[in-house]
């Protein structure tokens, strides 16, 4: 028979920071790629004013690491930071049973 595992915890701090650092780095490539989001930068920038002397691959993939290491390191900070504190306890104490409470009606009277 196997093992049924517990309740589990979630994700670790560094867990957590990894997705944010993946999750930033592709949308700061994709923008990179794209460059509507700094101006002259990015697919835009190149078909603007040309590649230049390193040609259009190497501009290109410029613009686009800096763009998602960049966005990477915000976005793995603020999940950290989102992650941790005194919002999280709020949060896992609210995902217990619902608390029920008796029904008052305002047309009735309350018997004693």
């Amino acid at each position: 028979m196997p093992v049924v595992a517990g309740p589990s915890a979630g994700p670790s701090t560094i867990d957590k920071m990894k997705m944010g650092a993946l999750m930033g780095s592709t949308v700061g490539g994709i923008m990179g790629f794209i460059g509507e989001s700094l101006p002259d930068t990015g697919t835009v920038a190149i078909f603007q004013y040309g590649a230049g002397p390193n040609g259009v691959m190497r501009t290109l993939g410029k613009y686009m690491l800096g763009s998602g290491a960049t966005f990477g390191l915000f976005m793995s900070i603020g999940s950290v930071i989102r992650s941790e504190g005194p919002h999280n306890d709020l949060w896992l104490r609210a995902q217990g049973p619902p608390m029920m409470l008796p029904r008052q009606s305002p047309l009735r009277p309350v018997r004693q």
